[in-house]
């Protein structure tokens, strides 16, 4: 049985006490790591004015990490595609694609900035124009686009980047219309992410991106040798979510030490109980039997890993667990 495809997603968090200069140097190490280990593809984010995350450019970061590995995929989970021009996005992906032929992934997205200041900063659209949008970028990488007649992505046009859409609902249906790979995370339990993905694939139209219908899962994935310390990996991003949803604004990540000495508050147990329901930590027994269910439930072909822990070594030792242990997960096919 082939092992289902695993993927890394890196947003270039920042630890406490760093600087987003170390945090990105240290994603492209993780790249050129998790390349050694097997992982099918890389993907960077894109985030502005967040003081916990570095990752506020994908393409640039994205090229870098392309210039240091050589295997395996590299690409953006996502662009944000209301704060771009299609045709920016289009020429900007022609030129990695030309450089690092037959690698490059196109993960789109439609959020806009976290806060009021930051979408006015960001000069964006609107995010009901989503589709028009897509089907403008794709329309330039094909070569065909009538939005702008006469206008041309050079370079971009007629070259393969993968076009991938992060998406649930309205934007799942999106996916399928045009005949590209949906990403999902799990939205309120698993019956809704699986009602989602069934509309996808019933509605599914072959295309010049995809002949069939791709699903990819992400969650927060931690294995160790312990649950307690599976769990502290996944804690400190939480904690940081936590802290966005009380502060209103997401820091750098905390050594699970001093989260664990926090005194917190009602609410602030709350929210950080919650962000970690949304992870699956154990030891690789417990973690096997998340997954397996994970993805039966859901028919993933692929799993997008999104962990980010405060000790990037041991971050790095759980994803050289999870690939030993996604040998026995089932796939799709």
């Amino acid at each position: 049985m082939t092992p289902i495809p695993l993927s890394i997603l890196d947003r270039s968090g920042v630890r406490a006490g760093e600087t987003p200069e170390a945090a990105l140097r240290a994603t492209v190490a993780m790249a050129e790591a998790v390349e050694r280990l097997g992982f099918h593809r890389f993907w960077v984010s894109e985030h502005h004015s967040v003081p916990g995350i570095a990752g506020s450019a994908p393409t640039v970061l994205a090229a870098a990490v392309a210039a240091r590995t050589s295997r395996i995929r590299v690409g953006t989970g996502g662009v944000m595609l209301p704060n771009h021009s299609p045709l920016v996005v289009a020429e900007q992906f022609g030129v990695l694609e030309a450089l690092y032929p037959g690698r490059i992934d196109l993960g789109l997205g439609r959020s806009t900035g976290f806060t009021p200041a930051v979408r006015a900063a960001l000069r964006g659209t609107d995010a009901d124009d989503h589709a028009e949008r897509v089907t403008e970028l794709l329309g330039y990488l094909r070569g065909d686009q009538t939005a702008f007649p006469g206008v041309r992505a050079r370079p971009g046009e007629g070259s393969r980047p993968r076009p991938f859409l992060l998406a649930t609902g309205a934007g799942a249906a999106l996916a399928a219309e045009l005949g590209l790979p949906l990403v999902i995370a799990p939205v309120r339990g698993a019956s809704a992410m699986r009602e989602h993905i069934d509309a996808y694939r019933s509605a599914f139209v072959p295309s010049d991106w995809s002949s069939r219908s791709h699903v990819v899962v992400s969650a927060s994935v931690a294995v160790a040798d312990s649950e307690t310390r599976a769990r502290d990996l996944l804690i400190s991003e939480a904690w940081s979510t936590a802290t966005s949803r009380t502060g209103g604004e997401f820091p750098p990540l905390w050594d699970p030490a001093d989260v664990h000495a926090v005194r917190m508050t009602e609410r602030q147990r709350r929210y950080l109980d919650q962000a970690m329901r949304g992870g699956i930590a154990g030891t690789a027994a417990q973690v096997r039997r998340a997954l397996t269910d994970v993805v039966s439930t859901s028919g993933a072909d692929e799993l997008l890993i999104t962990t980010a822990a405060f000790d990037r070594e041991r971050q790095l030792d759980s994803h050289a667990r999870l690939v030993d242990l996604a040998a026995d997960l089932p796939t799709s096919a």
